[in-house]
């Protein structure tokens, strides 16, 4: 049984995170990805295109307007859930995966605000030991209100 330290988390959200997309961070990730759609990167195709402008890769947020170090894509609520998880005594972590809903294109020179909730945190019994699962979702909208991604991410801790 999960002591209330972590349940107590369960629908709690944290604190907005800005992120701001640079146009040229577009084409870095699209490379990084090596996904060559030219949506992506080339300035006339994308004009001539229905979105008429370059367009951010399914995946790319942005990136953050603030952090004060480590990982920039990691919000700062999560990092704060699975360390009251390990201090728990669950303190192996593994990625348990991330699944992406799109809704609206993201857009050179858009400002997303990023929320997370914890959806989920519960026990199963493996033939290891027990295993804790925290399931976040976070959602982003642009500047205009308009939601343009969910994402939920599972994380795995014994």
């Amino acid at each position: 049984m999960l002591p209330e330290e972590v349940t107590k988390y369960i629908g709690k959200a944290g604190d907005i995170v800005t992120l701001e997309v640079e146009k040229g961070a577009i084409k870095k990730y699209a490379d990084a990805v090596d996904d060559r759609n030219p949506l992506y990167w080339d300035d006339e195709y994308a004009r001539n295109s229905r979105y008429g402008s370059i367009i951010a890769p399914p995946g790319f947020i942005g990136w953050p307007t603030h952090w004060t170090g480590g990982m920039p894509v990691r919000l700062k609520f999560s990092d704060e859930v699975g360390t009251v998880v390990a201090q728990a005594g669950y303190d192996r972590v593994l990625d348990g995966g991330t699944e992406f809903e799109f809704f609206y294109p993201v857009r050179p020179g858009d400002t997303l605000s990023a929320l997370e909730r914890v959806a989920d945190i519960y026990e199963r019994e493996s033939k290891n030991g027990n295993m804790v699962f925290i399931i976040i979702d976070v959602t982003y909208t642009n500047q205009n209100g308009a939601l343009v991604t969910k994402e939920r991410k599972t994380t795995i801790q014994r």
